[in-house]
Formats: C-alpha cells, structure tokens, sequence
C-alpha cells in the first residue's frame, strides 16, 4: 500500500522522532540535551554498555555509530518490532491523531497531481525572481534595497516581483504548458463561477514563496507596492498544498541554525523573519499572518523546547501573547514550555534592528519572560485585591488556569508556584505558611515574586501603562548596564568619598560587562595618581576626568539609566550618608548574589551527577532565592532623611 507523502509528512510534523523512540529505550541523562532535541541511548538494535545510538528530533532522523542502523519513524518501528510499514504507519498516526488515508486510484491521482502542482509553483518562483531582475522590478529592487535587504538575502529567500498585470504570470505559466486547473489549484489566479476570465492573484507586489518543512514551494505571500491597496499583505489562498494554520515560514531553513544557536525566536511575519536572518539571527520562524494554533506550536516544540514568541509591545501584541499562552497550556511538558518577548511599543523586529542594531534585538530576546511570569502579569494587572472576595475570585482564576495542564507533574509544580506568589501578593492563603515564613523550597512567602512580577507590581503602584513597561525605559534594551554595577561604579565617581570607608571593596568588584569594568578600571588608576591636596578627588573632578577618558559616553549612559531609575542616592546632590548607605546595601545584594550564581553553578552540577530530590530542592532553592535578590530593595532605616527625601530605599 503506497501512502500520500504529505500524510507521512504530516505524521513526522506532529510526531517528534524521540517520542517515538522514548518508549523503548532510557535516555542517557549525561549525553542528552532536551532543549536541543538531541538525545542518546544504549543502542535497541544490539546489546552495549555504552550509549552509542543518537536521535535528533530537528532531523527526525536515528542513528546508531556502534551497529549503523539508521532511519526515520517508520523505519525505527519495521526493524526494531518486525512490523510492515503500513503497520507502522498506521500506529504512528494512530499516536498522532491522525486518521489513515482511504487509499484507492483516486487518492494515486491526486498524489502525483500534488507532485505536478509542486513543479507549477517552482515554476511561478522563477517568473517572480525574474520579474524582479527585470525592467519591470525596478521598484521592487529599490524598497527591498531601502528595507536593507541584500542581494544575498534576496536570492536567499527567492524573493521576487509580480509585475502589475492582470495575466502576466498566467499567460508565463501557460506557454510553458501548465494548463489551466493547474493554475487555478495552486492558487495563483482568482477564478470562480462569477468571474468569466480568471486573472493573475498577485499584482505590483514583492514576493515570498512560502516552504514546506521540506523546503517546497506551497504558497506565497505578496506586498503591495502601492500604499492605496487594502490589503498590505496577501497570501495564497488555501489549497490542496497549503494549509495555511499548518504551516510556519522558515521551518526547513530554520532547523540547523536553531540547533546551532539553541535558540527558536518566533517572529509574528515573514518580513521580520528575513530581516532578523539578514541580521544574524537565522533561527527566527513565523506563523503566516494569523494567530498561533495548536498545529504550529507543536512544529515549534520540534524544532526547540522553549521556544521565543517575540510579539510586538502595543495591546495587539500582547493579547496574541496571551492567546498563545492559553494555546500551550494543555501541552505543557517536563522540558517543554514558552517565553515571551515583548518589543518596545510601536516597533518590529525590523524597526529594532534598523534603529538600534542586533545588540539591541539580543538583549530583548534575552531578557524574554517565562510562560508562568506571563500569566501571572496579566491575572495580577489590576492590582484591585483589597477584599477577601477578590483575593478569592483571584486565586480560583489561577486554579482554573492550572488545571488545564493535563501532564501531572508540570500541574503541581505551577500550583505550587501560583501560591507561592499569591502568598507573596497579599499573605496567606492555602499554603500552610504565613507571610515572611520560609516554605520547603527555600522561599520567603513575603516575597516570592519573579522579578516581572515585582515590576508588575509597580506598574500598579505608579500607574504605569503596559506599553511604558514594554519601552526602552523600562525594559532591558542596547546600552542598558546592569543596575546594581552602575549604581556602584557611578556612585563612587560622584561620592569618591565612600572610598575613605570602603576602598577595598570597591577595588575588588566582580563586574560582569566591560562597560563597568572599563569605567571601574578608570576610577582607580585616576585615584592611584591622585597628586592632589586631598587624598581623593571630589565628584565632579573625578567625573570630568573620567568623562576624558571614556570615549564612548558611558557615564553618561551610566546618568541617564540612573536618572530614569530614580536612584537617586548615586547621583550628585545626594547627602554623603544616604550615598553611603545606598551603596554599602548595593555592593552586599552584588555580592550575595554572586555568591548565588557559583552555589547555583555547583548545585547544576550536583544535579547532573546525581538526581535525587535533595539536591533538587537545592537548586530550586538556590533559584528562588537569585530570583529574589534580582530585585530586592535595600531596606534602610531613616534611609533618604539626609537629603530630605525619606525613602523605603532604591
């Protein structure tokens, strides 16, 4: 029995290579990375001690270096169990839910009519990119040259021109022998029983033919040139080859990259995904113009285990973040889970990239937020919890939320830590311990809160929009320093008096970038050599001489990110004491936390050696506890009274 190829494609697609494996074999725990979808075993095929059979959930493909057997799905199942193929591929789709194919003549004629309409689309390829490098794509050429985009990435991505005609494409595609059903199944023309002769679908726009996860023309999307068209942006209809929910642009190109970066970032368009390749972020995938469905999102998990979704920062972007979210709930596994990455408010990848460059694109991908910090911020925005029934209403809202995670363990451990962060909101409930008291995971049940949780509380506090917490300002973006280093670098500079109490603390630092190691370094040499009649320089002489020094304005961004912080305790016009105070509570939170991350280091490898629940609880622990220092306020009494400005503390 012959089956379609796109049913078999279909059963790869949903069905990752390791999942079909999983049940006949122990993953290795020291060789296999999840994330990366890369795991390794003691071959099934013949008797070792040493793992030596590998499978790659990108590929869908294993292999075995110690015996050579090597294959896909089906292939694991016929020689691992004896069964013939349809056997196979009738259990895999069975495990897929998928339905098998009723398989007679007809269906034989509509597989080898889908390879024929697979060679009409290659064929319409080539007329696009050949319009484009024509006479007629001359203002094609321009926008995509003003869009940055290389003649390199053109040929890349096969981008073309369909030239603005009613029947340029279709007459091209005709002489070629291509007849007429052909066209109209592929979606190129727009016909129908009220239109007497059928015309060319894209007009005057650039092109973009869309893959298949094996990198065959399916579909296209076209952009207007002309600002007066409706639709800006236009796809191929559905057809027999295209799906549009099924399918997600760059999939076949993405997986290598993904693989080698270990990272998937999930753009929202095919024009963000070209221009953050063209930027080096080559592993970026798209949906095509609609929102995420199940479908896709299980594409994505094949490709990483934490994918990115980078969303635009305005309310459009994050209400399809949170339609993602609730898409994933049920799906939730050990290993597999989402994180967001809200941009600044009105701007694109391509916007970010223009105006800021990739640097500015890798610090927001890298401060994306998990799924659990997603959900909790938009449960929590209001912030109206004064009332019993509120808090009530609240934390049903969450139960309710939870228990849609169907895979047990991800379910108690998401119940657990909605708790938690309800105890850290307003105290007690159902926890079994009071507000400030320490739970078994090592948490202070006063201040259990991820870092964007706290933000999100101060986004309550001063009334802060969500498109403020999303801008530059407020997120971390390009030329953004760590808070806790500029406000010990910058505060000595503008109170190097601090350095007749605490010199040697300030001299033995661990900075973390070379910004503030770089202005760090220049303090001290400026200190060393200090041939005045005191013994330090004051703040505005040691300013301007380091500002000499720094050719690359980091003071002054320094300043500025302090200014915008409302630290105001490391500026100049501080009273000496509060600079004081402020920065010894700084330097001790700097250095509790480094002592965190070598605990936490060492707890990974504890972990990895030996998995057993105590050194779980360790690593939860230590995790919780870095989580909580991120954002800790230094809590000074009387702390602000010098310079007139009484404060709970920065």
């Amino acid at each position: 029995m012959r089956f379609p190829a796109s049913f078999l494609d279909e059963i790869r697609e949903r069905l990752p290579i390791s999942e079909v494996i999983g049940s006949h074999v122990t993953w290795d725990k020291k060789k296999t990375n999840v994330p990366r979808g890369d795991y390794w075993a003691c071959c099934p095929f013949h008797g070792e001690k040493t793992p030596s059979f590998h499978c790659e959930d990108s590929k869908g493909w294993f292999h075995c270096f110690g015996c050579g057997q090597s294959g896909n799905h089906f292939r694991f199942l016929t020689e691992l169990e004896g069964i013939s193929f349809p056997e196979a591929v009738e259990r895999l789709a069975a495990q897929a839910g998928l339905q098998m194919p009723v398989y007679d003549k007809q269906q034989q004629a509509r597989d080898e009519r889908q390879s024929t309409l697979f060679d009409v689309m290659e064929m319409a390829t080539d007329f696009f990119v050949q319009q484009l490098h024509g006479r007629d794509g001359a203002k094609a050429r321009a926008y995509l040259r003003d869009r940055g985009l290389s003649p390199q990435i053109q040929e890349t991505f096969a981008l073309g021109y369909a030239p603005e005609s009613r029947n340029a494409l279709k007459t091209h595609l005709s002489e070629k022998g291509v007849d007429k059903d052909q066209i109209e199944a592929c979606g190129l023309v727009v016909s129908g029983p009220d239109i007497a002769v059928s015309y060319d679908r894209f007009r005057d726009r650039i092109m973009f033919p869309i893959p298949n996860s094996r990198g065959r023309t399916i579909a296209f999307g076209g952009r207007a040139m002309r600002s007066d068209i409706p639709a800006k942006y236009l796809n191929s209809p559905e057809t027999e080859l295209f799906h549009k929910s099924n399918v997600l642009y760059n999939f076949a190109r993405a997986r290598k990259p993904v693989r080698d970066a270990n990272r998937l970032i999930v753009a929202e368009g095919y024009m963000d995904v070209i221009a953050l390749h063209a930027a080096g972020f080559e592993n970026a995938v798209a949906p095509l113009g609609t929102a995420l469905t199940q479908v896709q999102l299980n594409l994505l998990w094949r490709l990483h285990s934490e994918p990115i979704l980078c969303f635009d920062g305005d309310i459009a972007g994050l209400n399809a973040a949170y339609r993602a979210a609730d898409l994933s709930l049920e799906e939730l596994q050990a290993g597999r889970s989402l994180r967001f990455a809200l941009l600044p408010e009105g701007k694109d990848p391509d916007d970010v990239l223009r105006d800021e460059g990739p640097a500015a694109m890798e610090a927001i991908l890298d401060s994306a937020s998990p799924l659990a910090d997603l959900i909790w911020n938009r449960e929590t925005e209001t912030g109206a919890y004064e009332t019993p029934e509120r808090r009530a209403e609240l934390e049903v809202r969450f139960r309710d939320i939870v228990n849609r995670i169907r895979d047990e363990n991800v379910r108690r451990h998401y119940g657990q830590n909605m708790r938690e962060r309800l105890a850290g909101l307003f105290g007690n409930i159902n926890t079994g311990y009071p507000r400030g008291q320490t739970s078994r995971s090592g948490r202070r049940a006063g201040d259990n809160r991820s870092p964007q949780a706290r933000f999100a509380s101060q986004q309550r506090k001063v009334g802060a929009s969500t498109s403020l917490l999303n801008s530059a300002v407020m997120k971390r973006g390009a030329g953004r320093l760590p808070m806790r280093e500029t406000v010990l670098v910058a505060g000595i500079i503008h109170h190097p008096a601090i350095l007749a109490r605490l010199f040697d603390e300030f001299a033995s630092i661990p900075l973390t970038t070379p910004e503030t190691r770089k202005i760090h370094s220049a303090v001290l040499d400026v200190v060393a050599s200090w041939q005045g009649e005191e013994q330090w320089p004051d703040g505005e002489t040691l300013a301007s001489i380091v500002t000499e020094q720094d050719d690359t304005g980091i003071l002054e961004r320094m300043n500025t990110q302090l200014r915008q912080n409302r630290v105001w305790q490391a500026l100049p016009g501080a009273a000496f004491e509060d600079a004081v105070d402020g920065w010894q509570q700084a330097f001790r939170l700097h250095m509790r936390k480094q002592t965190l991350e070598i605990e936490l280091r060492q707890a990974e490898k504890a972990l990895a050696d030996d998995e057993s629940e105590e050194n779980f609880e360790r690593l939860v622990q230590i995790r919780n506890e870095l989580e909580r220092e991120d954002g800790m306020e230094a809590l000074i009494d009387g702390f602000g009274m010098s310079s007139g400005r009484p404060a709970d503390g920065f």
